[in-house]
C-alpha cells in the first residue's frame, strides 16, 4: 500500500526501540517496500532526539519501552520540537492500555507487534498519507462511548496517570524507589507518592502488595 504516497523521492522511516533484534526485524521488513527508506535507529529518548535532527525523518515507529525514557515522553518531545513528523507506535502492549494514551500524547497511529505484516504496512501507509491508523474499538472509546453507547469506566491499571504506569511498570521490573526515582529524574519521595498513589487506585493492601501486582502484571503483558 505504500506504493500509493504521491512522492516519487522516499519516506524516511526512523525506527525507536529498546531491542536489537525489533529493529532489525523492522528495517529488513520495511526495506522491501516501495519508496520507503530506513534512515536511522535508536533505543531511547535522548539518542532518538539527535538522530531526527540530523536524520530528519518523515516517520518514527516507536516502541512504549525504551532503553533510556519512554515512548509516550518521546512522543510529547518529538510533537513539540519537530511537529513535521509523523508518529507511529509499534508496542507489544495492548491496545486498549496504550494507545489511548500515545494518541493524546500526539501519535498518528498505534499498532501491536502481534499483528501481521500486512497491517504494519498499512498502518506506514496511512500514517505517512496523513491519516490515521487506530483500531475500531479505540475510535469508539476516544469518542467517550463502547460499543454499546455506554461510557467506558476506567478501572485499575488503566486508571493511572502516565507517570503512575511508568512507575509501575518500573517496579514490575524490580526497581527500588531510589533506582526509580534516578530513572526517571524524580526524587525518592516523589516515587513513593506514585506508589501510594497506585496502592489506593488499585485497591491494593501494602507497597509489597504493589510490587507482587506489577511484577505479575509486567510477566503477563511481556
Amino acid at each position: 500500500m505504500v506504493q500509493h504516497m504521491i512522492s516519487d523521492e522516499p519516506m524516511k522511516v526512523m525506527i525507536v526501540d529498546d531491542h536489537p533484534i525489533v529493529r532489525e526485524g523492522l528495517t529488513i521488513r520495511l526495506s522491501l517496500l516501495p519508496r520507503l527508506l530506513v534512515c536511522g535507529e535508536a533505543e531511547g529518548e535522548d539518542e532518538a532526539i539527535l538522530k531526527i535532527e540530523q536524520q530528519d525523518p518523515h516517520l518514527l515507529i516507536i516502541d512504549i519501552n525504551l532503553k533510556q525514557g519512554h515512548g509516550i515522553d518521546l512522543i510529547k518531545r518529538v510533537r513539540a520540537k519537530f511537529p513535521q513528523v509523523k508518529l507511529l507506535v509499534f508496542s507489544g502492549y495492548d491496545e486498549s492500555l496504550y494507545a489511548e494514551r500515545a494518541l493524546r500524547a500526539g501519535a498518528h497511529g498505534y499498532i501491536n507487534k502481534g499483528q501481521s505484516n500486512d497491517h504494519l504496512e498499512t498502518a506506514v501507509s496511512e500514517v505517512l498519507a496523513g491519516k490515521r491508523y487506530f483500531s475500531e474499538e479505540l475510535t469508539l472509546r476516544v469518542a467517550g462511548h463502547s460499543g454499546d453507547g455506554t461510557r467506558r469506566i476506567r478501572t485499575g491499571v488503566y486508571a493511572l496517570s502516565n507517570r503512575e504506569l511508568q512507575v509501575f511498570e518500573l517496579i514490575g521490573g524490580g526497581r527500588t524507589s531510589r533506582e526509580i526515582a534516578a530513572e526517571l529524574h524524580l526524587s525518592p519521595h516523589t516515587v513513593d507518592t506514585h506508589r501510594e498513589n497506585i496502592k489506593h487506585k488499585l485497591k491494593l493492601q501494602s507497597s509489597a502488595d504493589v510490587s507482587r501486582f506489577a511484577i505479575q502484571w509486567c510477566m503477563d503483558a511481556s
